[in-house]
């Protein structure tokens, strides 16, 4: 006998309906097929009809319908996805049409530009951080703010510096350096002191801020150009881009200027707050449009991407 006042509930009186009469969201129809060879766009076909895999088929089309109308597919890149070494990846996009212009934050500056004039980058952090040796190569340091003392923007300016310092080696493999001889946009957001080069005694406050409002007022412009049809993809920054996108959105808008259905995409081996509300979700407010969420590592799905835009759309 229990001594709880509440007893189980009756069930028998429970209405229940026809399985059929209920539906579903989740089909038959709709589940992947087993991969029988042909290459990443089969593979791309023999995906599910559900969730992430019709995100990734949404993202490939909105990206080859912009490049077919010739409409801005501009990237915003955080610094892992430079160091992961997905910058020949995204020359060969530039090349065929499928990125237009770049926005990088700081850290992806950084190691484009190292692996421009070295051939390496990424420093153990936690090696020399105790004796205060972490953000001090010498060569970032004083390259980086001797290329801000040009009166263009910043990610302009470290392009025209690159093709005098950049180590013929290595150049082909930077994006900033690709970029610039291409003369494919290319901007640079940074906060000041976020970044290695901002204590290196050459370092100018006036020069980097200079520099980089003047990409943003470039960012501006850029992403004006996306209005009916094109493509912002924010990859691998948390915080620092999507808050630069949104302000962006927001000027365009504050001039007068169109900006509505265009296509946005967050790809992070995370998702975040900041990318999710300032790029997938804000920016469709009453605009039209749609964005998406892709979650996996930079390494794995940016290749994966120019893969599947290459077969589906060469």
């Amino acid at each position: 006998m229990s001594k709880y006042a509440q007893q189980p509930l009756d069930l028998s009186g429970l209405h229940t309906i026809p399985i059929q009469a209920r539906g579903g969201k989740v089909r038959t129809a709709d589940f992947a097929q087993p991969y029988q060879g042909g290459g990443v766009k089969a593979w791309l076909d023999s995906l599910p009809h559900i969730l992430a895999s019709d995100s990734l088929r949404a993202v490939v089309e909105a990206i080859a319908d912009a490049r077919a109308r010739k409409k801005m597919i501009l990237w915003g890149l955080g610094g892992h996805v430079i160091k992961c070494g997905l910058a020949p990846v995204l020359i060969d996009l530039m090349r065929r049409g499928y990125a237009t212009a770049f926005a990088l934050n700081g850290a992806a500056a950084i190691h484009d530009f190292e692996i421009a004039i070295a051939g390496q980058t990424s420093e153990d952090v936690e090696a020399v951080l105790p004796d205060g040796r972490f953000g001090t190569a010498e060569e970032t340091g004083r390259e980086m703010n001797l290329a801000l003392k040009c009166a263009t923007g910043f990610g302009e300016a470290l392009g025209l510096h690159l093709e005098s310092i950049a180590d013929s080696q290595y150049r082909s493999a930077s994006l900033l350096s690709e970029a610039y001889r291409n003369s494919t946009p290319v901007t640079v957001h940074v906060a000041i002191g976020t970044d290695t080069p901002h204590t290196h005694p050459s370092a100018s406050g006036d020069a980097i801020g200079r520099a980089t409002h003047h990409d943003f007022r470039l960012l501006c412009a850029l992403v004006m150009e996306m209005n009916e049809g094109g493509v912002y993809l924010n990859v691998g920054s948390a915080v620092l881009l999507p808050e630069v996108f949104l302000k962006a959105v927001s000027v365009v808008r504050n001039l007068g200027n169109p900006l509505a259905n265009f296509t946005t995409a967050n790809f992070d081996f995370l998702q975040h707050y900041r990318p999710r509300v300032n790029v997938v979700e804000r920016p469709h407010a009453r605009a039209g449009g749609h964005g998406y969420s892709i979650t996996g590592h930079h390494e794995i799905m940016i290749p994966l991407l120019a893969a599947a835009l290459i077969e589906s759309h060469p």
